[in-house]
């Protein structure tokens, strides 16, 4: 479509919809986030850009080049070739929402499997073919458990990514949902039970947990949790990392009502931060009420197995009123990715990459803590991360362990004032004996 200008008619457009500047057209953003200018640099040439472009690229060092054990997100796993040798097949690789089911079977089929193996592994009746990332699916399920119940307020717990925190905020704002967060227990590191209690009440409409939790570690009084929530009609809201369920119980066997997760660690690259895939399953019982797209197991007109898309309770297909969700496109492929890593995997390695995780990261834990000045901060259990108090500021420790090719913990006091010279690690079956001690023997060094 060819550029048609306006400036000769603008007072006409303005008065068409009734308005009397181009500023009112946005008079909804807040004015802490407007801009009055942008001080931006003179053009390049395309040359000019690849050139500066490819100095600043030159600049990037992969995970094979620095070990990184850093914690508190999206971590280093192994990625079998067989991902991607599918997820690149054209017939996968450019497809779109597919409206016309008689056309995509291959595509829906992929994703029915996806479904079946999320609903196996977090023990619940049904999952969604997929939200945008881990902490959308959290922001859908709060939204969820208010649709269901009608309640206005949403417990998270303290301790929880400061970015989740930010987007959930983002989410909640317009329906007017109250966040509550619930302390941590200082010795421990899980949910201090006393203060959930005290803040649980009739207005909840849900209670989120993750398990492990930020801090890396097991909450093992879930059941109790579980008690708490259900004894004022509130619905239980569980976060998992899908590799941790093959050496513990799956959600659904201690009490969850809707189980939620990011799924980057099932054969994603880690792709400076995305794309990811939001994991998103329930009880049958709130099945009409998720959001999303859900592919369902049918026959065609000859009687043959066939796939299609049963419920799709989002704004493209019904009036934007009824709709649960603005999910459209979303992570198809990324789903897809995760399919095939599962289907590669299978049930025993996926409980034996779980003892892996959990195997190396305790090891570590044990060599750190064993050097002069490095504490352990939290007495409970954990799976692929660790919080260690450390003899300096986690950030110089960090500027050393770079020269020698690592990338260090996560350093936490800016997020927890409480939590001076902490720093989160985080560890995964890509991490070799000799990367361990290599970054023992460098921490001993600075």
């Amino acid at each position: 479509m060819k550029f048609i200008p306006n400036s000769n008619i603008k007072k006409e457009l303005l008065k068409e919809i009734d308005i009397n500047n181009i500023e009112a057209l946005f008079s909804d953003l807040p004015k802490e986030i407007n801009v009055d200018e942008l001080d931006l640099n003179n053009g390049l040439s395309q040359q000019e850009i690849e050139q500066k472009m490819r100095k600043i690229a030159d600049k990037n060092k992969s995970c094979f080049e620095v070990s990184c054990f850093t914690g508190g997100g999206i971590k280093h796993h192994y990625l079998p070739s067989v991902v991607k040798s599918i997820t690149s097949r054209a017939e996968f690789f450019t497809a779109y929402t597919p409206y016309q089911s008689e056309a995509s079977q291959g595509f829906l089929q992929a994703m029915f499997e996806y479904q079946s193996m999320i609903a196996e592994i977090t023990g619940m009746d049904v999952a969604n073919c997929s939200l945008y990332d881990g902490v959308t699916a959290l922001s859908e399920a709060a939204l969820m458990c208010s649709r269901i119940n009608r309640k206005k307020e949403f417990i998270i717990p303290e301790n929880i990514s400061w970015e989740k925190k930010s987007v959930l905020k983002n989410y909640l704002k317009g329906p007017d949902i109250k966040i509550i967060e619930t302390k941590y227990d200082r010795e421990t590191g899980k949910i201090n039970i006393d203060d959930l209690k005290n803040k649980v009440n009739s207005q909840v409409s849900g209670v989120y947990i993750e398990n492990p939790n930020f801090f890396g570690i097991f909450e093992d009084d879930v059941e109790e949790i579980n008690k708490i929530v259900k004894s004022v009609g509130s619905l239980f809201v569980v976060g998992l990392d899908p590799l941790s369920v093959g050496i513990t119980k799956n959600p659904g066997e201690y009490g969850a009502d809707i189980v939620v997760g990011e799924g980057s660690s099932l054969g994603l690259p880690m792709d400076f931060g995305g794309s990811t895939l939001g994991i998103f399953s329930c009880k049958k019982d709130f099945l009409r009420k998720m959001p999303g797209r859900i592919i369902g197991l049918t026959k065609d007109s000859a009687g043959g197995r066939a796939f299609c898309m049963a419920l799709q309770t989002r704004e493209q297909h019904i009036r934007r009123g009824r709709a649960t969700s603005n999910i459209c496109t979303n992570e198809g492929l990324c789903a897809l990715a995760a399919c095939v890593y599962l289907s590669w995997l299978g049930e025993k390695n996926l409980s034996d990459l779980s003892k892996i995780n959990f195997e190396k990261a305790h090891d570590l834990y044990e060599k750190v803590c064993s050097i002069k000045g490095f504490e352990p901060v939290f007495k409970g259990d954990f799976f692929n991360e660790f919080l260690v108090e450390c003899p300096d500021d986690p950030k110089i420790i960090n500027k050393k362990l770079l020269k020698h090719n690592i990338q260090g913990g996560l350093p936490l006091e800016k997020i927890f004032s409480d939590l001076k010279n902490c720093m989160l690690f985080g560890v995964t079956e890509i991490h070799l004996d000799e990367d361990i001690e290599k970054l023992i023997s460098s921490l001993e060094g600075v």
